[in-house]
């Protein structure tokens, strides 16, 4: 078997599993005389270890996503493998984009991680492919993301919280145990949370203004160039492919990464709207977004502290300070 995992050091959050992990995973998934010829980790993500592996006999390459070791997640992203799993069944009307899952494996009875094997997506990620584009054509990538944003946020739920629970009768229930985990996570690094702290006391203060809110749709939670595939020969972007849908949750859709994306700039990306259509813009809606940029910027903080990057901790102060103020 050729095994290239990324070397890393031993604290780094992402850590390889071995060759014989690998053959162990396949043989559970394939049968127990399935041999793997070649595996290569992926450094495209920063939360699963991933690797793009060759099995002998099967038609295609397969990529096996392999979740961190439980005590390494932080309570606001635990168990996200598994939050994804239980959201395939409501991504029905993105099933041509999405890879299909061959098993998967909670047991941790192979490896002692949660894991998922899945067909391997043709094309390139979105974020290196866009760029070689005259940025003339880039809003035809927007506007097909607009299209994808719109059929996940037209589903439906019951209540409100990730897809896989817990779940909350009320949007302000969710919004507020999302903020406070992301607290207690970033004071579990030795962070100071006083600014997200704030902001639960503001949403405990508003919460009728988040609880205009009273359908639980769907979110994608992190859907964005680098988890859109686009046809590598294609004369125009065309998105090809949707994947990582682990931030999934059921709420309000200007809360979703996608949104918060599309508004941050005045650009190409704009042509998002003329598919997706109009947002809410009243006085609510307004207050509501800045409880939800403050939730983004609690996130980001945290996961460039787990990349290292302490100039962007830092920043993520600075952003969120005015929202204190806006927020009230």
């Amino acid at each position: 078997m050729e095994f290239r995992p990324i070397p890393r050091t031993p604290g780094a959050f992402q850590q390889s599993v071995t060759a014989e992990e690998i053959e162990a995973i396949c043989r559970r998934v394939f049968g127990p005389s399935a041999k793997v010829a070649s595996a290569s980790e992926l450094g495209t993500g920063m939360y699963n270890t991933t690797y793009r592996a060759t099995v002998v006999g099967q038609e295609r390459e397969v990529v096996v996503r392999i979740a961190p070791d439980a005590e390494r997640q932080f309570i606001s992203e635990r168990a996200l493998m598994r939050n994804e799993y239980a959201s395939l069944p409501y991504l029905a009307a993105l099933a041509p984009l999405l890879p299909r899952v061959l098993a998967a494996d909670f047991t941790h009875e192979v490896i002692g991680r949660d894991y998922m094997v899945q067909s391997f997506l043709d094309g390139v990620p979105a974020s290196e492919h866009l760029r070689t584009y005259p940025r003339s054509a880039w809003p035809v990538y927007y506007q097909q993301l607009g299209e994808i944003a719109r059929r996940v946020h037209d589903v439906r739920g019951a209540a409100f919280g990730p897809i896989a629970g817990p779940a909350y009768g009320r949007w302000s229930e969710a919004v507020v145990a999302s903020l406070e985990d992301i607290a207690a996570d970033l004071e579990g690094v030795g962070l100071d949370a006083s600014d997200v702290r704030e902001v639960v006391t503001a949403a405990h203060r508003h919460q009728a203004v988040l609880d205009e809110i009273t359908e639980p749709r769907m979110l994608a939670g992190d859907l964005w160039l680098p988890n859109t595939q686009l046809d590598r020969h294609a004369p125009e972007p065309v998105i090809t492919g949707a994947y990582d849908f682990d931030r999934t949750l059921w709420g309000d859709p200007a809360a979703d990464w996608t949104i918060r994306m599309v508004t941050t700039k005045a650009d190409e990306r704009q042509a998002f709207w003329e598919t997706y259509g109009p947002l809410e813009q009243s006085e609510a809606a307004t207050w509501r977004s800045k409880v939800y940029e403050a939730r983004h910027l609690g996130a980001v903080r945290l996961e460039r502290h787990r990349l290292g990057n302490k100039e962007g901790v830092r920043n993520s102060y600075e952003a969120l300070a005015p929202i204190l103020a806006a927020v009230g």
